[in-house]
C-alpha cells in the first residue's frame, strides 16, 4: 500500500477513527498490530510470512539470550539469532546475485558448470525490518534492556506500519518503552493510544510536507532523470551532471518525503520515531553528510557494525579499513548489484580520505577560514559535487555506462547540445529543481521550517494545507508511483 495513494488515505482515516472510538488499551494494541499486518499484506501477500518468522525468531531468541547462564552461551545464542536474520535476508536478497557471479566466473575459467537461478521475489521491507529487529536481541545481549513479556508488544515494534516499508530503522530500546506506561498501584500497562490536538497538527503538517516532496517534486522531476539516464553511453558531461543533480533532488524528495509521512503518521498516534534527514545537501564534508542523510541507517551501521569492528580505537589503517567495509556493506544493503557496491565504496573512500587528512593536517580542519561564510559555501559546494558524483553509481545499473558517466562527470567536454535539448524538453522538471534549492536554502536559514508552519494561526495553517492539495492535484499524473526505497 503506497502512502501516495487514496487507499492509504482511507486506511489511515479508518485506523485513527477506530483508535478514537474504542478506548480499550489491549484492543487498541491488537488492532494496531492487525492494521500493520493488513498494511503489509496489501503489498506483499504471502511474503508476510517472512515478517512473522522474523518476529517470532527474535522474540524467543531475546528471551534465550536473557536467560543464558554465562557470557559464552549468550554470545553463541546471539550468533545463532543473527545468523537466522542475516541468512534469511541474504538468501532472498543476494542468492541470485551470488549465483550470477559464480556462473560468470565459471564461464571465464571454462568450468562447464552453470547453477540455475532461484528467481526469488524480493520481499518488500526485508532490509528494514531485519535491521531494526536485530536491535532487540543485541540490546538484550548488551544489557541495555530486558525482553518484553508480550508478543503483541514486540510484534507491533517489528511491524509498525508507518515506518515498516522504508524506515526509519527503529531501535527496540527506544520504541518499545512507548507502548507502555506506569499506572499507580497497577505497575506498567499498555499505553492508551490517544489522538491529541498538538500531535495531530504536527503530524498532519509533516505528512503534508512529505506528500509535497514526493508527489509535487520527486514525481515531476523523474521524467527528466529517466530521459537522461535512458542511454548515457554518448552523453555530454553537462548532461551527466544535470542528471546527477536531478536524481539527487529526486531521491531526496522521494525518500525524505516517505520519512516525513511516516514520522507524521506516527506522531498523530502519539509515537516518536527517529528523524531520518537533516538538510543533507548543506553538509560541509562527507562525514557531515552521513550525519544528515538516512540518519537511522548511518547510526545503525556505526553502532552495530563500525564500533564492534573496532571503530577508530585501533590503528589508523584498521580505522580506514573499518570505514571501507562498513560503507561497502552499506552499499550492498541497498541492493544486490555492483553499482550499489561501487556507491558504497566511493563513500567509504570519501570518509577514509577525510579521516586521513584530518589526522595528518589537523590545523586545516580547525582553520578559521572554514568558519567564515565563504569557507562554508566552498565546503558545501565541494562536498555536494562529490556526493552528486556518487548518485551516478546509485542510479546507473549498466557497468559500462556507469564508468563512462563517472569519467564524463569529472572530465568535462564542454558540449551543450544534448543538455540544451533536455532543458527545453523538461521545463517543469528544471523549474522544480530550481525551486527545490530555493526552498531548501530558505529552510536552511530558517532552521526549523516545520515548527514555523505549525505555529501559524489556524486560518494560515489551513491555507497551507489547501495549497498542498491544490499543488498535488495540479501535477498529479493519475498513477501513484512507487517510492524508490521500496526496492531495498
Amino acid at each position: 500500500m503506497l502512502f501516495n495513494s487514496i487507499e492509504f488515505v482511507i486506511f489511515f482515516i479508518l485506523v485513527l477513527s477506530i483508535l478514537i472510538v474504542i478506548k480499550h488499551r489491549n484492543f487498541q494494541h491488537l488492532f494496531l498490530l492487525s492494521a500493520s499486518y493488513f498494511f503489509f499484506y496489501f503489498s506483499s501477500n504471502y511474503l508476510i510470512t517472512l515478517l512473522v518468522f522474523t518476529t517470532l525468531w527474535d522474540f524467543y531468541f531475546g528471551y534465550f539470550i536473557h536467560k543464558a547462564t554465562n557470557f559464552k552461551i549468550k554470545k553463541i545464542v546471539l550468533i545463532v539469532s543473527l545468523a537466522g536474520n542475516l541468512g534469511l535476508l541474504g538468501f532472498f536478497k543476494y542468492a541470485d546475485f551470488a549465483i550470477t557471479q559464480f556462473n560468470f566466473i565459471g564461464q571465464q575459467f571454462d568450468l562447464g558448470l552453470q547453477i540455475p537461478m532461484f528467481h526469488l521475489a524480493l520481499p518488500i521491507a526485508i532490509s528494514f525490518y531485519t535491521f531494526h529487529s536485530i536491535t532487540y536481541t543485541v540490546s538484550i545481549y548488551r544489557k541495555q534492556m530486558e525482553p518484553v513479556k508480550s508478543f503483541t508488544e514486540y510484534a507491533i515494534f517489528v511491524a509498525f506500519f508507518p515506518q515498516l516499508v522504508a524506515g526509519p530503522i527503529l531501535r527496540a530500546k527506544e520504541f518499545l518503552p512507548q507502548l507502555r506506561e506506569k499506572i499507580d498501584n497497577l505497575g506498567t500497562k499498555f499505553r492508551l493510544i490517544t489522538i491529541e490536538k498538538t500531535n495531530l497538527k504536527i503530524g498532519i503538517t509533516l505528512m503534508a510536507l512529505g506528500f509535497i516532496k514526493k508527489m509535487f517534486f520527486a514525481d515531476n522531476i523523474a521524467p527528466l532523470v529517466n530521459e537522461i539516464f535512458q542511454h548515457t553511453s554518448n552523453s555530454e558531461s553537462f548532461s551527466i551532471i544535470l542528471g546527477a543533480v536531478a536524481f539527487g533532488v529526486q531521491i531526496y524528495c522521494d525518500f525524505s518525503g516517505y520519512s516525513d509521512i511516516a514520522f507524521g503518521a506516527a506522531t498523530v498516534m502519539g509515537f516518536k520515531i527517529p528523524i531520518n534527514f537533516n538538510k543533507p545537501y548543506f553538509a560541509t564534508s562527507p562525514t557531515d553528510f552521513w550525519r544528515r542523510w538516512h540518519i537511522s541507517l548511518s547510526t545503525w551501521l556505526r553502532d552495530y557494525l563500525y564500533i564492534p569492528l573496532g571503530g577508530n580505537r585501533k590503528s589508523k589503517i584498521r580505522t580506514y579499513f573499518n570505514l571501507g567495509i562498513v560503507m561497502f556493506l552499506g552499499g550492498l544493503w541497498h541492493g544486490a548489484s555492483w553499482n550499489f557496491v561501487i556507491w558504497g565504496l566511493l563513500h567509504g573512500a570519501y570518509l577514509a580520505t577525510q579521516k586521513s587528512l584530518n589526522d595528518k593536517f589537523p590545523k586545516i580542519k580547525n582553520h578559521i577560514f572554514f568558519r567564515t561564510t565563504l569557507g562554508k559555501i566552498i565546503s558545501i559546494l565541494m562536498t555536494q559535487y562529490l556526493i552528486f558524483f556518487t548518485w551516478l553509481a546509485f542510479r546507473i545499473n549498466n557497468t559500462d555506462e556507469l564508468f563512462y558517466s563517472l569519467y564524463k562527470y569529472l572530465v568535462w567536454d564542454f558540449e551543450f547540445t544534448l543538455t540544451s535539448m533536455y532543458v527545453k524538453n523538461n521545463p517543469v522538471s528544471i523549474s522544480l529543481i530550481i525551486l527545490f534549492f530555493i526552498l531548501a536554502f530558505i529552510s536552511y536559514k530558517q532552521k526549523n521550517l516545520v515548527e514555523r508552519i505549525i505555529q501559524l494561526k489556524s486560518v494560515y495553517w489551513i491555507t497551507f494545507l489547501v495549497w498542498t492539495v491544490i499543488l498535488i492535484l495540479m501535477f498529479y499524473g493519475g498513477n501513484s508511483s512507487e517510492f524508490i526505497y521500496f526496492k531495498f
